[in-house]
C-alpha cells in the first residue's frame, strides 16, 4: 500500500509570522482561501501565535472575525490550526482555569481543530488543562515537545564546577527525553504529538533519530514542525520523512525558506521520487503560489529579505538534471545518515530555488534568530555592539542557573536578555545578576512551571528572595476591567460579549485600544446616522410645507406645526 504522507501548511501563520511580521491583512487571506479549499491540506494553520496581537496592533482586524470568515470559507475540507502556549495562551503568565477554558473552547467553537499546545518549560502540567478544554469540545490536542540543545560549556567551566562539588551536567536533552515526555503527553489524552523545532536548530541524523523513537514509543500520529534559518530545515524535513513522520508543516514556496518553514514544493519532489503521496492538489499550489507572490510584493515595506525564490510551477517545469540529480542524492544520503553531504546537497537545492543563505551566526551560537536579534538590538540601544560575542559566551551559565530552559519563546528572550544584564554588570564592575529583569525573577522563582533541572536553592534565594520553587498563584489574577461608555448609552460596554472579553484578558493594552476604537466608532457612527435621519426629515417637512399655498402655510403656523418663513 502506497505510504501518505500529511501535510500541515503553516503559510497564513508562521509562514507570514517568520519572514513578515504577521501583517498579512484580512483581504489577502481571503483572495487565498478558495484555492485553499481546492487544495486539500491535511490541515492549515492560520491562528494563534502572533496572529490575534498583531491584527489587533497593526491592522485594527479582529482577531475572532479571521478565524470565523477562514472557517466560513474552508469548512471542513482542512482542519484549521492554531498555536498556544499552554496555561500562559499568549503571554509571559499563567492565567486562571477560567480564561484558559473561556479560550480554548471559544476557540473550536469559531473553527479550530487543532490546538497545538506548548510550553516553554516543556512541564506538560502546564499542558494539561488545555487537552482537557480542547477534547470537550470536540477539538483534537496537538501537543509538543519543544526541541532545544544542552547549553555548550567549555572544559574550563567544567573543570571549574567540578572543584566547586556541583558538576555541569554533560546530557540533558536527549533523545529519552523527548520520548519520555511524548509518552507522558500521549497519557494526558493527546490526539497527536509535534516535535517542534522554533529555532530550525535540530540537524538531520537527530530529526530522524527523534521521530524514529517516537514511532516506536507511542501510538499516536507524529507531526514535525522546523524552520529554515541555519540551514537545517529541508534536510531534516527529509530524515524525518524517512523515518515514518505522519504528518510535516511545510510552507509554500514564496512564504517558505529562510526563518520560515521548508518548502512544500521542495519535499514534494522529495515525495514523488520516494513514491509517497500527499493528496494535495498540485494545480492549487501553483496557483497560491502566485499570489503569494503577488501578496509578498505589496508588504515589501516589511519584507526584510526581499530575496525572492524562483518562478517555480511543480505541475509542468522541469528541473535541470544536476538538480533532480541533487534530489535524488539527497534522499541516498539521508537513508545512509551521512550528515556532511545531505547538508551539502539540499544547500545546493535550496540555492538554486534562491532562497535565503543559511544564517551561520544562528548556526554557530545554537540560539533562536529571533534571540540572537533581540540581543544584538538591546546592546545596540546601549551602543554595546561590541559585547555581544561575551554575551553569547554566557548564555550557557545563565540558563543552566535558571534550571536550563529551553530556547523557545518565552524564555529565550528571558535568558538572552539577562546574559545581556550580566555582561553589562561585568563590564560596570559589578557581579553578575546585579541587575535582574522581572521574567528572570519570576523564572527563577517557579512562576512559569517547573524547569527541565532544579534551580539550585541558593540562586533561586539570591535571584528571588527564596529558596523554595513557588508557582504562580492564579487565585490572586485579576480580571481586566470592562469600562462603560454611558455617553453612547445605557449597558454600552467596552468588551460586548465573551471573546471581546478574553480579547481583553489575553492582550490588555493592545485590546483595549482595539474595542475602544471599535466602539467609538459604532456609536459615532451610530449617532451622524441618527442625526443624518433628523436632518433628512426636517428637510422633507421644509419641502413639503414650501409647497403649500400661502394660506395653507398660514394655516399651519397658526395650527402651531409648522414654523418655517
Amino acid at each position: 500500500m502506497t505510504r501518505k504522507l500529511l501535510i500541515r501548511d503553516v503559510t497564513m501563520r508562521d509562514g507570514q509570522q517568520s519572514l513578515f511580521a504577521t501583517r498579512m491583512k484580512q483581504a489577502q487571506i481571503d483572495r487565498l482561501l478558495p484555492i485553499y479549499k481546492e487544495a486539500g491540506f491535511y490541515a492549515l494553520e492560520v491562528w494563534g501565535g502572533a496572529v490575534p496581537d498583531s491584527i489587533m496592533r497593526y491592522l485594527n482586524e479582529d482577531p475572532w472575525e479571521r478565524l470565523e470568515k477562514i472557517k466560513a470559507e474552508i469548512g471542513n475540507i482542512s482542519h484549521l490550526t492554531a498555536l498556544s502556549r499552554g496555561r500562559n495562551l499568549f503571554g509571559y503568565n499563567p492565567y486562571p482555569e477560567s480564561v484558559i477554558e473561556g479560550f480554548n473552547r471559544n476557540a473550536v467553537q469559531s473553527g479550530i481543530s487543532i490546538m497545538r499546545i506548548f510550553d516553554a518549560l516543556n512541564d506538560t502540567n502546564n499542558i494539561r488543562s488545555t487537552i482537557k478544554y480542547v477534547k470537550e469540545n470536540g477539538g483534537l490536542a496537538d501537543c509538543v515537545t519543544c526541541y532545544t540543545v544542552d547549553p555548550k560549556f567549555t572544559k574550563k567551566e567544567r573543570l571549574k564546577a567540578r572543584l566547586k562539588g556541583k558538576p555541569l551536567p554533560k546530557a540533558i536533552f536527549t533523545i529519552d527525553y523527548f520520548v519520555n515526555m511524548a509518552k507522558e503527553l500521549e497519557a494526558m489524552g493527546a490526539d497527536m504529538i509535534t516535535l517542534k523545532d522554533m529555532a530550525g536548530l535540530i540537524p538531520p541524523l537527530k530529526a530522524g533519530k527523534i521521530i524514529k523513537a517516537f514511532k516506536e514509543n507511542v501510538r499516536i500520529p507524529i507531526d514535525f514542525h522546523t524552520h529554515c534559518t541555519p540551514g537545517f530545515g529541508l534536510a531534516s524535513a527529509l530524515t524525518a520523512i524517512l523515518n515514518g513522520v505522519d504528518i510535516l508543516d511545510t510552507a509554500i514556496l514564496n512564504f517558505a525558506g529562510g526563518p520560515a518553514a521548508p518548502s512544500f514544493e521542495l519535499v514534494q519532489i522529495c515525495c514523488n521520487k520516494l513514491g509517497i503521496e500527499t493528496g494535495i492538489n498540485l494545480d492549487a499550489v501553483v496557483r497560491i503560489n502566485k499570489i503569494l507572490k503577488e501578496i509578498r510584493l505589496e508588504m515589501a515595506d516589511i519584507d526584510s529579505y526581499k530575496v525572492y525564490p524562483i518562478e517555480f510551477d511543480i505541475t509542468k517545469d522541469t528541473l535541470p538534471a544536476y538538480i533532480d540529480k541533487y534530489f535524488d542524492d539527497a534522499i541516498e544520503y539521508a537513508k545512509a545518515n551521512d550528515e556532511a553531504n545531505l547538508m551539502e546537497v539540499c544547500g545546493k537545492i535550496e540555492k538554486y530555488f534562491n532562497f535565503p543563505d543559511p544564517d551561520e551566526k544562528v548556526k554557530f551560537a545554537e540560539v533562536p534568530g529571533g534571540m540572537y536579534t533581540n540581543m544584538l538590538a538591546q546592546l545596540k540601544q546601549l551602543k554595546q555592539e561590541t559585547l555581544l560575542p561575551r554575551v553569547l559566551e554566557l548564555i550557557p551559565t545563565v540558563r543552566f542557573a535558571a534550571g536550563c530552559p529551553p530556547l523557545v519563546t518565552p524564555t529565550s528572550q528571558i535568558v538572552g536578555a539577562e546574559a545581556v544584564n550580566c555582561v553589562i554588570d561585568e563590564k560596570n564592575g559589578k557581579p553578575f545578576y546585579s541587575n535582574n529583569s522581572t521574567q528572570f525573577v519570576n523564572l527563577v522563582k517557579g512562576s512559569y512551571g517547573k524547569t527541565p533541572i532544579p534551580v539550585d536553592p541558593d540562586f533561586r534565594e539570591k535571584i528571588a528572595g527564596t529558596r523554595k520553587e513557588t508557582p504562580y498563584n492564579t487565585s490572586n489574577y485579576e480580571k481586566q476591567p470592562n469600562p462603560s461608555f454611558p455617553q453612547y448609552g445605557e449597558n454600552v460596554k467596552l468588551a460586548t460579549n465573551e471573546k471581546e472579553e478574553l480579547l481583553l484578558e489575553l492582550f490588555p493594552t493592545v485590546a483595549n485600544k482595539f474595542l475602544r476604537d471599535k466602539v467609538e466608532r459604532i456609536y459615532e457612527t451610530k449617532l451622524k446616522e441618527t442625526e443624518l435621519r433628523k436632518q433628512r426629515a426636517y428637510e422633507a417637512e421644509r419641502q413639503k410645507y414650501l409647497s403649500l399655498s400661502a394660506e395653507e402655510k398660514q394655516s399651519r403656523l397658526v395650527d402651531g406645526l409648522y414654523h418655517w418663513n
